[in-house]
């Protein structure tokens, strides 16, 4: 599949290569989120050299990295026998080098695994080799633990060496339109409903399947990519997973309060607390709060869901199902995926919205601080995006339904956005309404006359 996006991360990489002298920029980010596709397209064109470290002993590790340097610089020696330890490879490097050259390793968790060390030996290796290198190092990994703990920490070895980094979050919405350019948005939605922005996930959804057969296919199935990829992904990073994925499940199930994962888990309240500040770490969990909170990490208004879409529906539908899947009952779960799907989408919708607003922000049809989803004890509000510096304040409500919006939804969100303690006296209230249906007349005139922004599905109308 061909290169979809990604061009804020590469800009990133390029003003970094094309700085004078040595450059270290870790890259990381969740397993399958398209860190090693990203640092191939960097490095196309550029001499560089990809090392992929695996599970195995370091004198395998070094052979191999051998055989691609002594490629690189047509050392037949070299390609035939390897390095015998790290400082070879550093003086090597040095010695050779002339004119830019990447050094990309990946999976550099994996070097850690075969020598504790290995952190420490890097940081020698900079500090007596390769800072007098014209080098560019690229260290990536999946383990975001690991990685925090060798590379990005203040405490870690190499934290101190690095000149850069770069985290790979997932894609933003409007990437769907390139990965599936002759689906209609409907279409897209259920595709991101379900599998979220990640492309490892996107490039195996059939564009010429409807969404409920791509999830038999690809989920319901034995034996398919996301079989088991989960659990792959969770035990990569977690040494005993499963009181985190009864947490989990229990988010998946709409238990969003602190209060309620403890009541549906039967965990204690620091237990659940300290499993939901590792899984946040991780970023497999989000906590939100209302976005005029001035103190978030002090809010007791906390609500936390999923980060991962895949992650949230395979959860609700997958996990606590998985003994009728094994015995083949794939029907059972789809028809319950049918009958909620809808909703999931619906949610989703909200996610959607937000990432509309970033892109209007980039058009320079709105300015914010801040966004997010607003609540109070009885009333909530799908989003709110606040500028601190004009004391503007957008309001906005997304609905995915068959009807088109009217002027009653515009004149509740009025209502409650009266509700909203933020600089009450003294800011500029804006609105906005998100409707897969579109709007009625009335609202098209009231909309024009109140210049409210109105966007049909993720178009803003003029």
């Amino acid at each position: 599949m061909q290169f979809v996006d990604r061009k804020v991360e590469l800009a990133v990489l390029e003003r970094a290569y094309h700085d004078p002298g040595f450059a270290f920029v870790p890259v990381y980010g969740r397993r399958r989120v398209g860190k090693t596709r990203l640092v191939q397209e960097f490095i196309r064109g550029k001499e560089a050299i990809y090392f992929l470290a695996d599970r195995i002993a370091e004198t395998e590790q070094l052979k191999g990295l051998g055989q691609m340097v002594g490629d690189n610089f047509e050392d037949p020696i070299l390609k035939d026998v390897g390095f015998r330890d790290w400082q070879q490879v550093f003086r090597y490097l040095k010695e050779k080098t002339v004119g830019r050259l990447v050094i990309v390793v990946d999976e550099f968790p994996y070097l850690v695994t075969s020598n504790k060390a290995v952190s420490s030996i890097f940081q020698k290796g900079i500090d007596e080799h390769m800072k007098q290198a014209d080098v560019f190092l690229v260290l990536m990994g999946s383990s975001i633990g690991m990685m925090e703990k060798e590379v990005l920490f203040y405490k870690a070895p190499l934290y101190g060496r690095r000149t850069g980094s770069l985290e790979v979050r997932e894609m933003p919405f409007q990437s769907l339109y390139e990965f599936f350019p002759d689906r209609p948005f409907d279409d897209l939605m259920a595709i991101y409903t379900v599998f979220g922005m990640i492309p490892a996930y996107l490039e195996k959804v059939s564009p010429e399947r409807d969404i409920l057969e791509n999830i038999r296919r690809l989920v319901l199935e034995k034996g398919t990519f996301f079989s088991n990829e989960v659990e792959y992904v969770l035990m990569e990073e977690l040494r005993e997973p499963k009181n985190y994925f009864a947490l989990l499940k229990a988010v998946s199930q709409g238990k969003r309060k602190i209060s309620e994962v403890i009541n549906e888990t039967g965990f204690e309240k620091s237990h659940v607390s300290r499993y939901a500040d590792i899984l946040k770490r991780l970023g497999f969990l989000k906590k939100e709060v209302p976005v005029t909170e001035k103190n978030p990490e002090k809010s007791k208004q906390g609500r936390y869901s999923i980060q991962d879409r895949f992650f949230a529906f395979w959860f609700k539908y997958v996990f606590p199902l998985k003994s009728r899947l094994e015995i083949g009952k794939a029907d059972y779960v789809a028809d319950l995926i049918r009958a909620s799907l809808g909703q999931e989408i619906s949610l989703a919708y909200e996610g959607a919205c937000k990432e509309i607003c970033l892109g209007l922000m980039q058009e320079d049809r709105m300015q914010f601080t801040a966004i997010g989803r607003w609540w109070s004890r009885n009333e909530e509000i799908d989003l709110v995006a606040l500028d601190e510096e004009t004391r503007t304040a957008y309001f906005g409500e997304c609905k995915w339904t068959g009807k088109k919006v009217g002027i009653n939804v515009y004149e509740d969100l009025v209502r409650k956005s009266h509700q909203v303690d933020w600089h009450r006296d003294d800011r500029t209230n804006r609105f906005m309404l998100f409707s897969r249906s579109g709007f009625t007349d009335a609202m098209l005139e009231r909309g024009k006359k109140e210049d409210v922004l109105l966007i049909h599905k993720d178009s803003l109308l003029a």
